[in-house]
């Protein structure tokens, strides 16, 4: 016997009302549930829900046991949340999470997620009057230097791939390259990428900053070591004089084989729902299906939806509703097919 697992998040990132032309709180409009949550992910769980409730009232016997787990607080991180649920012990077989992975009339299921490296460049200088800065040091200057070593010498080197990613990247730059072209979307995962979030600095405009900082966000390629990234980080900083690095946290990517029976079972359940091209590609981040597959798990995200998670009028549609609820009471048939093939 297996055990499969249908999992989701019931939390939701903060909204204003005044922002909306819809309510936030729920609101049909035809085909469009609007609300803050519908398509990140109410709506994908309540799919799931009611494949619980059509073996209940059919009294029907999936081929193998099937577990719902649904969680609060993956928008924060989920310490509380999934990573209490895995510490627990509750280990199934295999795991879909719901996450929306269609995009733009483009299906696909994710099967990787990348490395994340979080950490803060802080400078310190020698503070001085703004009409003599030759007598002080400042910091502003440091950052913005160390910030354009880290992007000319660590973002120019590509990064080591495991062999088993490549036909993952290859189907990742097809997903993508209608909206980003087809280099620029091969180069998320040959080389790191690096976002500048935050940036402070200074007090007054006529002093010269003893102290400056900036937040940093770093992604890299499912099965690089981030361990080693973060080397290659420090040294491209090394020896510069009143830079230091703080405030470091970070994960390593993972992914699934495209042979895997979990891959295998969510993509023929999506194509039959749907006669376009099912992609199993790469997130560009990374969610609670890292923290699966970090503890052994085979997973998925996988899930019809829009592309207004977190925006202004967030919404989902009933015919993504009636597609997930459909692939969803599939993928527990085909993933005991493709066990047994």
């Amino acid at each position: 016997d297996w055990t499969l697992c249908f999992n989701g998040h019931l939390d939701t990132v903060p909204f204003d009302e005044t922002d909306w032309s819809r309510s936030p709180r729920g609101e049909q409009s035809e085909d469009r549930i609007y609300g803050r949550g519908a398509t990140d992910m109410k709506g994908a769980v309540a799919a799931m829900t009611q494949l619980a409730l059509a073996h209940a009232v059919t009294e029907t016997t999936p081929p193998g046991t099937l577990r719902f787990i649904f969680v609060s607080d993956e928008e924060t991180g989920g310490d509380a949340g999934l990573a209490t649920v895995l510490e627990r012990g509750i280990a199934p077989d295999a795991c879909v999470v719901g996450e929306t992975t269609a995009r733009n009339g483009r299906v696909s299921v994710s099967v990787a997620d990348r490395g994340r490296l979080f950490l803060t460049i802080a400078a310190t200088g020698t503070a001085a009057h703004g009409s003599r800065p030759m007598i002080g040091e400042n910091a502003i200057d440091k950052l913005y230097a160390a910030v354009e070593q880290l992007r000319s010498a660590f973002g120019q080197q590509r990064l080591a791939v495991d062999d088993a990613m490549d036909p993952i990247i290859d189907e990742s730059v097809a997903f993508y390259e209608p909206e980003t072209g087809a280099d620029p979307a091969r180069m998320l995962y040959q080389y790191p990428t690096i976002n500048l979030g935050t940036i402070e600095g200074g007090t007054a405009v006529n002093t010269v900053p003893a102290s400056a900082s900036a937040q940093v966000d770093i992604r890299v390629t499912a099965g690089v070591d981030t361990e080693a990234i973060l080397r290659s980080i420090r040294g491209c900083l090394d020896g510069m004089t009143g830079i230091e690095l703080t405030d470091i946290s970070w994960t390593r990517g993972t992914y699934e084989p495209l042979e895997t029976s979990i891959v295998a079972a969510s993509t023929r359940a999506a194509e039959r729902v749907t006669d376009e091209r099912v992609y199993r590609r790469s997130a560009t981040g990374g969610g609670d299906a890292k923290l699966f597959r970090n503890d052994g798990i085979p997973t998925v995200e996988f899930g019809f939806g829009t592309q207004t998670a977190h925006s202004t009028d967030e919404y989902t549609t009933t015919r993504a509703l009636v597609q997930n609820a459909i692939a969803y009471s599939a993928i527990p048939y085909e993933y005991d097919a493709s066990l047994n093939q």
